[in-house]
Formats: structure tokens, C-alpha cells, sequence
């Protein structure tokens, strides 16, 4: 890790105060906080600068000059409110609350870990007015806030920024369709149209051609100007201010994705990656990082010194006490009296949403039907290269999931066979309804549940999908799996495409496996049978996926050095139990564990309670899962939080194993 130093609020205070142009103090602030928010998230080891970068000229002109909040205070009745929809641009937000005073620098330098700040907005920050991160909500709960104001009698305005992608999210017409109708006004919508999406151009994933004429249509008073240009945006403001009592007002604000840093800006960063953009997600590398810090930090100091101000003092980062590297996983860390495992390697090189990228495309001249569907996710869900490969069999929806649910819908009862892909939290919580319409048509449809579970827990609750499981169990007509490696991924692709005669939902982690699960050479899937990996007879643990199963592993390895010996079972299959299966695998077993990538219901447990009611002396079941809200953090601080480490549940059986030895 280079050397890190971050610019303490008084010297914000010192460049906010020193009767400077209004422009300049106002560019200078923003590129201070660029620097700050860089710093954060190179600490953090993810993030996402580029949308951060762009937005951060107008974050910065609202709260040092355009609104009254930094003034009253953020728990004021009368307060203007502030937040952005498109809530992973939040490390620029975080920067800025903590130049103002409102966020203490300790937990600034905690981002995305526990106890610090989350990586997408949440309202237990100060100065943080609502929790975002799941797109296309926010023009609508802004239109509550002013609504809320208008009915109670109480002052201030209300702004809400967006993405321009997550102008693709139907829910944001509607609720400018409805402020206007309702007359909601001192509501303003600032649109960041830095033109890009994850990583590429918004106009090539889903166009937004003559936005400022729809959103006219939609019945908004639309400015547009350059979104880094204060005296523009100043007289923007101004005049959408001037009649705020009759309809929202919008400020298409043009802006240039990783702006203030010339190596992330999108005209070269487009150039240099072929046509991709490369900043969106992720921390920088060291060097890259130096570089951007060398580029912000020499800026700043020359225009503080044309300023004739006293120059930047910047304080040096200092190491956090018990710190890890965020890798995915993390190194176990020791129970109340159980002993560490040997040193292994912290992660592989085995990435199942890779295998599963990797499948389809082989199966794509097996399966002539097989059409792929895309939410704005190609790169995170690995099938840019069945795009590149089969640019006809591939369609890109844009960051819309229920549109794209039933147009999947609509190809699979005219004999195509679709495969969708978005993110766990969205794909299964958003479009529940309509995968709900399409099973009812009983087609076939294949779901892929991309980010699904506790880890990686950096980017908070809206990422960390730990209800999907619940949500489609319970619709007839749909198989609901989660891999363990990148064999099973690839051998339960195969068998959903060539043949399932339901709908397969398929739950893939998105990171790097913690170990590689070795399952037999000959391994084929059949529904509702599981693999034991390791043979035990005192308890049995029962996971899926690449991460729990590692720390089931581990928790086998801790207690063998306490004389108890646990089975350890693979079982990928969610909502079914083949019951000769079940009756050989539990006979003996007088402990059994389950331990869930998901709430501890709904999911794998409750199959497995129901199936073992079935048996004649079933043993005694446990069922660990993500209790109540998912941590943020780094994946080992969010696993021991919630006593899903090895060594937690290795200690939560040990209490209990009747072959226990003595420690």
C-alpha cells in the first residue's frame, strides 16, 4: 500500500473562507475532495471513482453554495436535503460531509468496513438523507421528502441526483409523471450525464437520444449546462428556482466520467481501453493510484499558492490497529479456544461467474434456442464474450430488470431459450412479479443470480442478496441452485440449458473462491442430491456456494483438533431433497448444521426441515444464516460478525458435539 494523506476539513474551511471568486474556491473545493475520496477508496480496496469524479463539481456547489443545509444543520426541520439516487458515487458525498465537519475522518478512512461507512449510501451516516444503491428510486422518494415539506408546513428544497443509465429504470417516469401531476415543487432532479455506464457509453447500451425532450414530456422545466462549469451551474440553479411551486425541475448537468484526473477521464479512458471504461468499479493500482494523487495534489498546491494562500498541509493516513487486506475472504480468525488453521492462500484464482460465462458460450453451438439477456452488467456477469461471439443471440436492456424479464418471457413462449443476468438483489426483489408472470406460463427461462450472498460485503445491504432464495422458492415452476466451484457451475449450466424442464435460477458469487471445492471427476448434477466432501461422524455441516462450504471446511479443520470429527456436504440444490439421498446421507447423523449464504429462512434450511420431518429418527437441525441486516465490510469482518467464519461455527459445534474430546 503507498503512502496515504488526506487533506484534514481545516484546511477545507481555510479555502472555503478566504474570499476567493466564487468559481475558483468552488473548483478548488471539488478537486479537494476528489483527492480525498481517492485516498478513500485506494484505502478501501474498492469503490467507484469514475461516477464519483464526475458528479463531484456539483455535490460540491449545492452543499458550499446552493443549499442552506451545511448552514442549519442536518437535522433541521427546515433543512434543503440532498442525496444521489445513483448511490455508488457516495465516496465524493462521504469527502465532502467530511470537509464540512459532519463525518469524522476515523470513519472516513473506514469505508467499507465494519463499523465505518458503507459503500453505498445508508441513513446511519450523518448528513446522509436516504439509503440508495439499488437504481431508480430516488426521484421518487424525493417526491415523498417534498411532498412530506409541503403537508407539514415546514421550509427547504429538495434535490436528487441521478445517473443518466439509471434513467433506463422505469420507476423514475413514473415519479416525474406523478410530481407533476401532484405539483410537487421545490423538488429538483440533477441528472449526471456523464454519458458512460458501467463501461460503456450509455447511447450503445440503451440510447437516451433527445432526453431533455422527454423529460418536457414528462411534464419537468429542463436546464441543461456544463455540469463542471460554477458559473453555469450557478445561473442553472437560479433558474430553475424560479418557479419551484408548480413542477420538478430537472438539470441535465453534461459532465465527464473521472473528471479532474486526465488518464479516468472518459474521452481517454475510452481510447485507451478499446472502447471500454475501466474506472467505473474497483480501487486504482498503486501506481495508477500515485499517479492520480500526483496529478490532484499538484493541482490543488498550485492553485492554492496563485490564491497566495499558505500552502496545503496535508495529514499522513496512519495504519488502522488490527487491520487485514480486503481480499475476498480473509484468514480465519481464532474462537474463544480454538486454534488457527495452518497458513493457506487467502483466495484462488477460480472465479465461478467466469466458468459460467465460459459455459454458455460452449453451449451456445449445442443449444441453437440459447438467447442471452443483459441489465448493463456484460463485464461483472462474464458474458461480455458471448456478446462479442454472438452479437445477434444477445440483447442488451439496459439498467431495466422487469423490462428485461419479460421480454425474456416473451422469447421463451415463441420457442427461444433465454438466459437472463443481473445481480441477486435486483434480478430477484425487482422483477419478482414478472418472473412470477413468466413460471405461471410454465416456459423455460434461466436466471442468473450474479452477487449473490454475504460476500462481497463491501458495497452494503442493497448489494448483498440475502432474500433472493425466499423469493423464488416459493414460485411453482422454478429450480433455485448456487455452484460451489467452476466444475458444478459449468455442469449445472449445462444441465439448465440442455436439460431442466422447469425454470433454473442459478445464485453465483461474483469474486475469486476462497478454495478451490474438489467434487468427483465424474460429477453430474441430479436434482436434489448433494456431495459429501469430507466424512465425519460426530456432526454434519450442509452449504453451497464457493464461500460458505470454505468456511464449513475450515470449521472441520479447527474442530479436528479438538477430537470431533464433521461431515461436511455440498448441496447445491435450494428447494428439493431427493429422499433416498437424504435417508443414506443421515443415517447416524445425530448433529446437523445447515449453514446459509441467505437470511436463515426461506432457503436451504427450511427445505431441508421440511424433507427431514420425512425420516424416521432425523437428527437435530440448526440452521445458521445472515441474521437481520448484512454487515458492510471487509468479507472476513462481515462473516465473523455474523458467526459464519470457520472458527465461529466451529465453536458452535464443538459445545454441542457428543464426540467431543477434551480441548
Amino acid at each position: 500500500m503507498p503512502r496515504l494523506s488526506l487533506i484534514p476539513p481545516r484546511e477545507f474551511e481555510r479555502v472555503a473562507t478566504a474570499g476567493l471568486d466564487p468559481d475558483a474556491r468552488l473548483e478548488l473545493l471539488a478537486d479537494m475532495c476528489r483527492l480525498n475520496a481517492l485516498v478513500a477508496v485506494k484505502r478501501a480496496g474498492s469503490g467507484h471513482l469514475g461516477s464519483t469524479f464526475s458528479s463531484l463539481d456539483l455535490v460540491v456547489h449545492l452543499l458550499w453554495e446552493n443549499l442552506n443545509v451545511a448552514e442549519v444543520g442536518f437535522d433541521a426541520p427546515d433543512r434543503d436535503v440532498f442525496f444521489s439516487s445513483k448511490g455508488h458515487d457516495v465516496p465524493g458525498l462521504y469527502a465532502a460531509l467530511n470537509a464540512l465537519g459532519v463525518i469524522p475522518t476515523e470513519r472516513l478512512l473506514r469505508l467499507r468496513r465494519l463499523g465505518g461507512l458503507d459503500g453505498h449510501p445508508d441513513v446511519g451516516v450523518p448528513g446522509i438523507e436516504a439509503n440508495s444503491g439499488s437504481l431508480g428510486m430516488g426521484i421518487s422518494k424525493a417526491r415523498g421528502i417534498a411532498w412530506a415539506k409541503r403537508h407539514l408546513g415546514r421550509g427547504g428544497r429538495v434535490v436528487v441526483m441521478t445517473g443518466d443509465g439509471e434513467l433506463q429504470e422505469g420507476q423514475n417516469w413514473e415519479a416525474l409523471q406523478a410530481a407533476a401531476h401532484q405539483r410537487v415543487g421545490r423538488l429538483l432532479v440533477v441528472v449526471d450525464r456523464n454519458e458512460l455506464q458501467s463501461d460503456r457509453a450509455t447511447e450503445e447500451i440503451l440510447a437516451l437520444e433527445s432526453l431533455e425532450a422527454k423529460l418536457r414530456a414528462f411534464g419537468s422545466r429542463v436546464v441543461t449546462c456544463d455540469g463542471h462549469d460554477h458559473t453555469a451551474l450557478r445561473h442553472a440553479f437560479a433558474k430553475l428556482w424560479e418557479h419551484g411551486e408548480g413542477s420538478p425541475g430537472v438539470l441535465v448537468a453534461r459532465t465527464i466520467k473521472g473528471k479532474g484526473v486526465s488518464f479516468m477521464e472518459h474521452p481517454r479512458a475510452l481510447a485507451d481501453g478499446g472502447g471500454t471504461y475501466r474506472w467505473h468499479a474497483g480501487a486504482p493500482s498503486d501506481d495508477d493510484f500515485e499517479a492520480a494523487v500526483a496529478e490532484l495534489e499538484g493541482r490543488i498546491r498550485e492553485r492554492i499558492d496563485g490564491f497566495g494562500l499558505a500552502p496545503l498541509v496535508l495529514e499522513l493516513v496512519p495504519a488502522l490497529e488490527h487491520e487485514r487486506p480486503a481480499t475476498l475472504q480473509g484468514e480465519p480468525e481464532s474462537g474463544a479456544g480454538m486454534p488457527s488453521p495452518a497458513p493457506a492462500p487467502l483466495v484462488t484464482e477460480e472465479y465461478v461467474a467466469a466458468a459460467y460465462g465460459e459455459a454458455l458460450l460452449e453451449l451456445a453451438a449445442r443449444e441453437p434456442r440459447l438467447v442471452v439477456l443483459d441489465a448493463d452488467l456484460a463485464s461483472d456477469c462474464r458474458v461480455r464474450a458471448f456478446e462479442l461471439a454472438e452479437p445477434e443471440r444477445f440483447v442488451e436492456n439496459g439498467i431495466a430488470e422487469q423490462d428485461m424479464v419479460s421480454m425474456a418471457a416473451g422469447m421463451a413462449r415463441h420457442g427461444l431459450l433465454p438466459v437472463v443476468n443481473s445481480f441477486a438483489s435486483f434480478l430477484a426483489s425487482r422483477a419478482n412479479e414478472q418472473i412470477y408472470n413468466q413460471a405461471s406460463e410454465k416456459t423455460k427461462v434461466i436466471y442468473a443470480l450474479h452477487y449473490a450472498g454475504l460476500v462481497p460485503a463491501g458495497p452494503g445491504k442493497s448489494h448483498q442478496s440475502l432474500r433472493d432464495a425466499s423469493l423464488l422458492t416459493a414460485i411453482p415452476g422454478i429450480i433455485v441452485v448456487h455452484p460451489s466451484s467452476g466444475a458444478e457451475t459449468r455442469a449445472l449450466v449445462e444441465w439448465a440449458v440442455l436439460e431442466s424442464t422447469m425454470s433454473v435460477a442459478i445464485r453465483l458469487a461474483i469474486g475469486p473462491s476462497p478454495r478451490r471445492i474438489e467434487l468427483p471427476a465424474d460429477y453430474r448434477p441430479s436434482p436434489g442430491v448433494g456431495m459429501t466432501l469430507r466424512a465425519g461422524a460426530d456432526a454434519m455441516l450442509v452449504s453451497y456456494g464457493p464461500v460458505m462450504l470454505h468456511e464449513c471446511l475450515t470449521a472441520a479443520e479447527l474442530l479436528d483438533e479438538r477430537g470431533v470429527r464433521a461431515a461436511v456436504v455440498a448441496m447445491p440444490w435450494l428447494d428439493r431433497v431427493d429422499p433416498t439421498w437424504l435417508a443414506e446421507t443421515m443415517s447416524g447423523v445425530r448433529e446437523l448444521l445447515v449453514v446459509e449464504d441467505h437470511a436463515p429462512v426461506g432457503a436451504l434450511g427450511d427445505t431441508l426441515r421440511r424433507a427431514l420431518g420425512e425420516l424416521d429418527d432425523p437428527p437435530t437441525l440448526d440452521v445458521v444464516g445472515v441474521e437481520g441486516w448484512p454487515a458492510c465490510g471487509t468479507p472476513a469482518e462481515a462473516l465473523r460478525h455474523h458467526g459464519l467464519d470457520g472458527a465461529s461455527l466451529a465453536e458452535r459445534i464443538a459445545v454441542s458435539a457428543p464426540g467431543r474430546a477434551s480441548a
